[in-house]
């Protein structure tokens, strides 16, 4: 079965890559495709039957503080006789799961409790769940957890409902047959207890095929829950990490909705409605969701994961991520998930153990969902730059980037760097090196991409294999140097050590970022060193460090600091430059930090 798998993909990924290479689409003609040598390949040829219509399908939601009192009601106006309640084991000793036990009870609901889901399910969790669904005849189904509880309950109503089917008649093309629902499902309930995957609003249910090492999953409105509660009471029970990289979902389903293929340049236009997928292309509607997750996530986003009692920010992100959900429920998603699939099937396996993450299941390994999407978002925002470079400087702007002189030609890396910095705020992993990946895993990485044809159509600029090796090898933990970068940043360094004995760099990003262990008066110094060698570089310097040592650096550095709304240091040139001699001696004393300084 396995071998039979491998060759339906292979085929259906050489037939893509075929047509791909002389039949592009025109929608992508503005995309700059980047080769080995720096080449740019553009689309040429006319497609005809472009798309010419959009639909919103979103599931009915009620949001409110302890709105899950109020399910057993909701169940008995359904008709239900006997539900089956899905979780996972750490959330049945919690709070969420009580207060729905609570509420079935007093409500003289008979339920049943399937707590094995699995976090990152897998298509053998998907069919263990199954069966239980089939064990007894319910009448519906509730999901209390993350995305990947309601993502198993979305998996098991619809495979109970019809169960004749085969497991992957229903799994996305070219990996499954990605056939129509024509059946009805049961009603369906979503209780999120995590502010992340907007599962609630979406007829999207993923998984790991264990088989490949690779992510995929079911996409059809059918899926979608009947009633979605978010009660952001549930938050409180969220652990840092959770809330973090469930965070960061939400900022990449927003990002990747608005940057989308535009709905009027999809091909094929379906032969009929109901063959219309959910993933349209950004449109009009789902712009209006993304643009309020991203706003939101960028007044609250940090405040939610740094302290868990702000309940203002907390509840601001829960709601944030059903908006982004019902943003990318109808527009879709693009390339930082479809990259992130093979990342999560094969960081299982990469190192000894696989990867693991605080506050997080410890009974396998995992690459948090969020965390596997956002490890490449920033290559993947400048590789698409050019095709929407007005979008990527509206979506940088929503997160709180100042692009009043940025030019439209840096929109990708505008929007780049502001995730990048959102990244380095809220301590994210620094890369697929600290996830356990070398360069010897990006080919397997590709290969688990290709497949990914769902989500790789609906980016705004088609992709070549080596287009999406380099966005792997390039990602933050992989930058390569030219030689002449590197004898820059060489120069720079040999320039101080006259100035400050064994000055250590530990890892150095090209251009843009240095990081060292010293003081941030010695990192600040290297980056005026470059800034004042090229007098065309007007650009402000941002050094991105603590408030206390505002004073210090003022004083030795020769700027004047201020602290702007996103308490970022912005400093401007005193026309009286100390000189590096004095520089140095304020360096000692400036205590041994690790800052990140970016010339913007």
């Amino acid at each position: 079965m396995t071998q039979q798998l491998r060759s339906r993909v292979l085929t259906a990924m050489r037939e893509v890559l075929e047509r791909g290479a002389g039949n592009a689409c025109p929608a992508h003609s503005a995309c700059g495709h980047r080769h080995h040598g720096g080449v740019l390949r553009r689309c040429h040829q006319t497609v005809q039957e472009t798309e010419y219509a959009f639909e919103m399908a979103v599931s009915t939601v009620r949001y409110g503080p302890g709105v899950t009192r109020e399910i057993g009601q909701d169940v008995v106006n359904l008709g239900a006789k006997r539900v089956l309640v899905f979780t996972d084991n750490n959330l049945a000793e919690l709070p969420p799961f009580k207060k729905v036990a609570d509420s079935l009870a007093s409500n003289s609901v008979p339920f049943d409790v399937y707590p094995d889901v699995r976090v990152e399910p897998t298509d053998s969790s998907f069919k263990a769940a199954i069966k239980a669904a089939g064990a007894a005849n319910y009448d519906a189904f509730i999901a209390v957890g993350g995305g990947s509880v309601i993502d198993t309950a979305k998996a098991a109503n619809l495979y109970v409902t019809n169960p004749k089917a085969d497991f992957l008649d229903y799994v996305n093309a070219p990996i499954g047959r990605g056939l129509p629902v024509t059946h009805e499902l049961k009603p369906l309930i979503a209780v999120p207890t995590t502010s992340g995957t907007g599962s609630e609003t979406t007829g999207v249910a993923v998984f790991d095929l264990e088989s490949m090492h690779a992510k995929t999953g079911i996409a059809n409105r059918a899926l979608r829950p009947t009633l979605g509660l978010i009660d952001p009471d549930h938050t409180a029970s969220m652990p840092n990490r959770v809330s973090a990289y469930s965070g960061f979902d939400v900022v990449c389903h927003a990002l990747e909705s608005f940057t989308a293929l535009p709905f009027d340049q999809r091909t094929p236009r379906p032969i009929d409605p109901k063959l219309r997928p959910a993933y349209q292309g950004s449109n009009p509607i789902s712009d209006v969701w993304c643009r309020w997750a991203l706003d939101a996530s960028a007044r609250y986003f940090r405040r939610a994961v740094r302290n868990p009692s702000d309940s203002e920010a907390r509840s601001a992100m829960h709601l944030a991520a059903c908006m982004a959900g019902v943003g990318f429920g109808n527009a879709g998603v693009h390339l930082c998930h479809g990259l992130s699939y093979p990342i999560s099937g094969l960081g299982t396996s990469v190192s000894s153990g696989g990867y693991r993450s605080e506050g997080y299941s410890d009974q396998h390994a995992l690459i948090p969902h969020g965390l596997s999407v956002v490890i490449t978002a920033p290559k993947v925002f400048e590789f698409t730059g050019a095709a929407s470079p007005d979008r990527h400087l509206e979506a940088a702007r929503l997160l709180g980037a100042d692009v009043t002189w940025k030019k439209r030609e840096d929109a990708g890396k505008v929007l780049s760097d502001q995730v990048r910095q959102l990244m380095h705020d809220l301590d994210v992993p620094d890369g697929l090196q600290a996830l356990g990946f070398d360069a010897s895993h990006i080919d397997s990485l590709v290969e688990g991409v290709l497949p990914q044809q769902r989500l790789r159509s609906i980016a705004p600029c088609p992709q070549t294999r080596d287009d999406i090796a380099d966005v792997h090898d390039e990602s933050p933990g992989h930058q390569q140097r030219t030689s002449s970068e590197e004898h820059h940043l060489l120069a720079d360094s040999e320039d101080l050590d006259s100035i400050i004995p064994s000055l250590q760099l530990q890892s150095i990003r090209p251009i843009r970022s240095l990081w060292i262990t010293w003081s941030p008066a010695v990192e600040f110094l290297i980056g005026w060193t470059r800034h004042r060698r090229n007098p065309l570089h007007k650009s402000p310097l941002y050094l991105h460090g603590q408030r206390d040592l505002v004073p210090a650096v003022s004083l030795i550095i020769g700027y004047d600091f201020e602290i702007d709304s996103k308490k970022t240091l912005v400093g401007s040139r005193k026309p009286d430059f100390e000189s590096p001699g004095v520089v140095s001696q304020g360096a000692r004393a400036g205590g041994s930090k690790l800052v990140d300084l970016r010339i913007s």
